[in-house]
């Protein structure tokens, strides 16, 4: 097998502000690895720095460790191959790339989607969150008003960011009261300033508060002081956390989990604390939506996910635009989108 490596940059449409900085740009490794009969798979490695802490130097250098594995002329199963890249350098951003382009490389030389390839009844379509990231009230509501004339169900809203109540309450006036509202913190609070926000902002009536404070013993505290269902999202990425039972939901994310193949495994221990498990994406490119989108489907029925973020860049037209709050899952052999 050979290995390319292409790097991308997609850029925002407008900045994007979160409790982890402004994103202007997203920069990614196009993963390309190509079999003995010529067939390509294409993978995408989004590690997102200020997010998860891991740099795309560090990413490229572990697709770097890989390459002679891959290179090797003895044939292995994709899954074996996998973990003797794992071997070399444990590195789930970088894992990623490799295990799309792999699912890729078997759906397009056995002709079929990969969500057909993970399940026989897998969905069709995928039911998707709104993200509102207007920071003022008035921009905020403007884009809640969007999200509910084009057939969403459930918006998500970051907080932690300046006037929250405000734009809270102006989302959900716009919205509509069957609208479902989550909030994302992304760990911006202690827990105490979370309890506090989080018995403000309910009056709003919200779906979940997601990652309200960074770690399991700040997640617990929350959860047991509130009366708002709690989703983790970075924590899941600390030591025990899927099997932590700490929160009421997890959200998953292709990147973090190492790919399609890891994240199957990390829903299926979520499962069985009896907390949901749901996916989003860290602002991916095409085809780490594509491969969310096939992971989704496999393990459908889901709460919406948040996977309609390629509408957030600039010079990208959405290969998988949602209608009415739901995106159809790719039908086209492998993830179903070319780089």
């Amino acid at each position: 097998m050979r290995l390319t490596l292409e790097p991308r940059t997609l850029r925002f449409r407008e900045p994007l502000t979160t409790a982890f900085g402004t994103l202007e740009r997203r920069d990614v490794l196009l993963v390309g690895i190509t079999d003995g009969d010529g067939v390509t798979g294409w993978g995408e490695a989004s590690p997102l720095e200020p997010y998860d802490g891991v740099s795309l130097d560090a990413v490229g250098d572990a697709l770097e460790a890989y390459r002679p594995v891959l290179e090797r002329a003895d044939p292995m199963l994709p899954g074996d191959r996998l973990d003797a890249c794992r071997a070399g350098a444990d590195l789930p951003q970088a894992l990623a790339g490799i295990d799309l382009a792999l699912w890729d490389l078997r759906g397009r030389r056995e002709g079929r989607p990969v969500a057909a390839l993970l399940a026989r009844d897998a969905a069709r379509a995928v039911e998707v969150n709104a993200t509102i990231g207007g920071l003022d009230r008035a921009g905020a509501a403007a884009q809640a008003s969007r999200a509910a004339r084009a057939g969403y169900r459930a918006i998500k809203v970051k907080v932690g960011v300046g006037d929250d109540a405000g734009r809270v309450a102006a989302v959900r006036a716009a919205a509509g009261p069957e609208m479902a509202l989550r909030l994302d913190a992304n760990g911006a609070w202690r827990p105490r300033e979370a309890i506090a926000a989080i018995g403000t902002l309910a009056a709003a009536g919200l779906e979940l508060v997601e990652e309200p404070s960074r770690g399991l013993e700040a997640i617990r505290e929350v959860r047991d002081h509130v009366a708002v269902r709690i989703a983790m999202d970075e924590t899941a990425a600390m030591p025990g956390a899927l099997m932590s039972g700490a929160a009421d939901a997890v959200c998953l994310k292709i990147s973090r989990s190492g790919g399609i193949s890891a994240l199957l495994g990390h829903a299926v221990a979520v499962r069985t604390t009896g907390a949901e498990a749901y996916l989003a994406s860290t602002f991916d490119g095409p085809l780490g939506i594509a491969a969310a989108l096939h992971a989704a489907a496999a393990l459908a029925p889901l709460p919406a996910c948040g996977l309609a973020t390629l509408g957030l860049f600039a010079d990208l037209e959405d290969p998988f635009p949602p209608h009415e709050g739901r995106i159809a899952v790719p039908t086209r052999p492998g993830l179903g989108v070319d780089p």
